[in-house]
């Protein structure tokens, strides 16, 4: 049985940069970027919510994982199991996007490596996404999903919250709202690229800015004053949410962080490693060299991907186990096959 006493708080720094990363980042600093930058002129448009979701149903599914549409209290979710995994551990995971985009299929085959490596099944959340809902709504989401884990039968012990870019926020969220709610912690947190503070002002003063290929600084002022106008709307206040950055972080499990050097967000990574040491609680950063925003999606093409995702899926492995172990029951109906 894993405990935090097994975990020791470091940050490690993974050298090496291949030539298809050198390829696939000069594809996206010609493509993506300059097409958020579009984005960034007109960013309360609603039509962004679910639109790249939709194309990316086109995706082909990862050999020998299924998935199957769960409905949850406001949203869905999918249940991502891999044909070798057990019901020993789960992730419940939230997808990036920068709560206006993303969902079950831009994410399916990133939740269903994760499955496929730390032999865990997924619940993978589609929360409910900006401008027509309020951050709180995806937060509420993620909780909602943690609920249905345990009333299937998962323990605390089993479960782990992982999420990427606007989602490794929901994570850390989701996570801090449990002890309000007096429900018991995960195992661990996974965030991966992800976003800890929604104040722009030292992401845009860092280098990293410059030299991310994917997000453009115009389209991250354009989300913080999107995100505003949204609290004001949805929730009568001025300002922006809390962040996890400015959380009280005591009491947290472990944490895995991981980063790309060419990361906007990379500023981000570092500040919430700083804050969760401070707080005490075991942290391990995980910088990637010449990496780039969740690079982990690419793990079709980029070594440095699929490395990157079996040390999550260490981390997985090592922060969970099974009560007396037991496995939970399958929360789906046992004469159903997943497709």
């Amino acid at each position: 049985m894993g405990t935090e006493s097994d975990f020791s708080t470091r940050s490690s720094f993974f050298p090496g940069n291949s030539i298809q990363s050198k390829l696939l980042t000069h594809a996206l600093r010609v493509t993506v970027k300059p097409a958020l930058g579009v984005w960034a002129h007109i960013p309360s448009a609603r039509w962004t919510a679910r639109v790249v979701d939709q194309a990316a149903r086109v995706l082909p599914a990862l050999d020998g994982v299924g998935h199957r549409r769960v409905r949850l209290t406001d949203c869905d979710a999918d249940w991502i199991q891999a044909h070798n995994a057990d019901l020993h551990s789960v992730v419940l995971y939230l997808h990036g996007g920068g709560f206006l985009t993303g969902g079950l299929n831009t994410h399916r085959r990133l939740a269903s490596r994760i499955s496929q490596s730390a032999d865990a099944s997924v619940l993978s959340v589609n929360y409910r996404l900006m401008p027509t809902h309020a951050i709180g709504d995806a937060v509420a989401d993620g909780i909602a999903g943690y609920r249905w884990l345990l009333a299937r039968g998962f323990s605390p012990t089993q479960i782990v919250i992982s999420g990427d870019s606007a989602g490794g926020y929901l994570a850390f969220m989701v996570a801090l709202a449990l002890a309000d709610l007096d429900l018991p912690r995960p195992a661990g947190l996974v965030a991966l690229s992800p976003l800890t503070d929604l104040d722009p002002t030292v992401k845009l003063q860092h280098p990293a800015s410059a030299r991310c290929p994917i997000l453009p600084s115009s389209a991250l002022v354009a989300l913080t004053a999107l995100t505003e106008r949204v609290e004001h709307r949805t929730r009568g206040v001025s300002g922006l949410p809390l962040s996890p950055v400015n959380a009280d972080l005591r009491g947290l499990p472990p944490v895995l962080l991981q980063v790309g050097s060419r990361d906007m967000l990379y500023p981000d990574a570092r500040l919430m490693f700083e804050c969760l040491t401070d707080a005490g609680v075991p942290v391990a950063l995980e910088i990637w060299d010449g990496q780039f925003h969740v690079f982990h999606v690419a793990a079709d093409l980029l070594p440095e991907a699929r490395r990157a995702i079996e040390h999550v899926a260490e981390f997985i492995r090592a922060v969970t186990t099974a009560q007396n172990g037991d496995s939970a029951p399958d929360p789906l109906d046992s004469d159903r096959e997943i497709a």
